[in-house]
């Protein structure tokens, strides 16, 4: 009896272990994390800037020392005293982006890049790191963060008034999704709050997000610019707004993005948030997003649905593009590494993806199905049964071969379909989960 009681202990140890509580660890604040990610294709630096204090905690709860995904960078918490990992985030950059043109053959630039934390009771050791096409650490830093430190900026009012456009919990059981106004003017915010109710009805109008609904809660920040509309370099138009955004990221017509994540964050400070949309006032197709950093949309070109939800499968989901459009600098997804993103494999390690999935049989590459006449797509009663349909087929996250995505067709892929495919799917709802539920995602 003694024997089975000592064996009943240890695991109810090894249980308590793995459920680590928020409480011991964290106040319900949050600490923010300024960095500089600097260098080109050869050699990064990461530089610590700046730190600051606001109320209220909106992240995860549960899970706290374990990573859904691992991304392009990592954080990770430790206690000083037990040298315990204790919280743990990922992330992908604008930086890392950047790092595969042609510019970061010729040149050293500087990126701005914020992240939050729980703001821990005791001294902490944050260590943070970048990682290569390779999932190789290419830098890393690690500094000490002592919550009694008096230059950590404490922030306990925001300026920029901010109103639910869907609440469906408290900030503890919900993901915290805050859109900011960007190019519109003081007198264009009833639009702005329309735009808002509009990315709501986008985001949830389909599944997987459409039965998630009430595990979700969105505010509209409201940050007037001096001037309506945005800036598009290459028509010579540089306009006045709040968190400079543009059109010609890396001189790329529709990729609109802000190098100025400080400013973006600025805003947000004592905002409940875990994710980040910015509404461009805009009708001109564009748009962006990089997994748990930032989703940029356009609010009045004709695809907005479509870009909206394409973007923040990126952003929120971490999900990979499905799509090829030629050679690359160099490749983001090299043929001896499993890619990160789920919805994407290089066969390395497919039973890690969507191997369970597939139907017995399926071959490798799964061939297209092909059409007649001038149809750029199936007629709608074919979409859902290729975006359902799950193989092996070739082609995805820029390249055309050695890159294998789930489905044919998928909303990862053309703005011409409205479903994620089902590996999509599962992701986003087990992601969701990880998120919001205490129990095993």
């Amino acid at each position: 009896m003694n024997r089975l009681l000592l064996l009943i202990t240890f695991f109810v140890g090894i249980i308590n272990l793995s459920a680590q509580k928020f409480d011991d660890y964290f106040e319900d604040a949050t600490l923010r994390l300024d960095y500089v990610f600097a260098g080109d294709n050869r050699s990064q630096q990461i530089f610590f800037h700046d730190s600051f204090k606001t109320p209220g905690w909106a992240g995860r709860r549960n899970h706290l020392s374990e990573n859904f995904l691992r991304g392009n960078g990592q954080i990770t918490v430790r206690d000083v005293e037990s040298k315990q990992t204790i919280y743990m985030y990922s992330f992908s950059t604008l930086f890392q982006e950047w790092q595969v043109e042609e510019e970061a053959m010729r040149l050293k630039k500087a990126f701005e890049n914020s992240y939050v934390v729980p703001f821990p009771k005791k001294t902490v050791e944050i260590t943070i790191s970048l990682t290569d096409t390779h999932a190789k650490v290419t830098s890393e830093l690690t500094h000490v963060v002592n919550p009694q430190d008096i230059l950590i900026h404490e922030i306990t009012k925001n300026n920029y008034p901010y109103t639910y456009i869907q609440k469906s919990g408290d900030i503890q059981s919900c993901v915290d999704i805050a859109i900011i106004s960007e190019g519109y003017s003081y007198n264009e915010m009833d639009k702005f709050h329309t735009d808002c109710q509009r990315v709501v009805q986008a985001l949830f109008s389909h599944e997987p997000f459409s039965s998630m609904k009430s595990k979700f809660n969105v505010v509209a920040v409201d940050c007037p610019s001096s001037d309506s509309g945005p800036c598009i370099p290459r028509y010579g138009l540089w306009t006045n707004t709040s968190l400079n955004t543009h059109y010609d990221t890396f001189y790329i017509d529709r990729y609109l993005m802000t190098s100025d994540i400080w400013r973006v964050f600025d805003v947000l400070n004592g905002i409940p948030f875990e994710q980040i949309i910015v509404m461009v006032n805009s009708s001109e197709y564009g748009g962006g997003g990089i997994y748990n950093q930032i989703n940029v949309v356009t609010s009045d070109h004709f695809t907005f649905k479509e870009v909206l939800v394409h973007e923040f499968g990126h952003g929120y989901g971490g999900l990979g593009d499905e799509y090829d459009y030629g050679d690359q600098v160099e490749t983001m997804y090299p043929s001896d590494t499993e890619p990160w993103e789920p919805n994407l494999t290089t066969l390395v390690d497919f039973n890690s993806k969507w191997a369970d999935l597939v139907p017995e049989g399926t071959p490798i590459p799964t061939p297209i199905r092909k059409f007649s006449g001038n149809h750029i797509l199936p007629p709608q009663t074919l979409q859902k049964q290729l975006t359902q349909k799950v193989g092996v087929f070739e082609g995805g996250g820029y390249q055309s071969k050695g890159v294998y995505r789930p489905a044919q067709e998928c909303r990862m892929k053309v703005n011409e379909v409205d479903d994620f495919c089902l590996v999509c799917s599962r992701h986003l709802i087990n992601l969701t989960n990880f998120y919001t539920d205490s129990q095993k995602y």
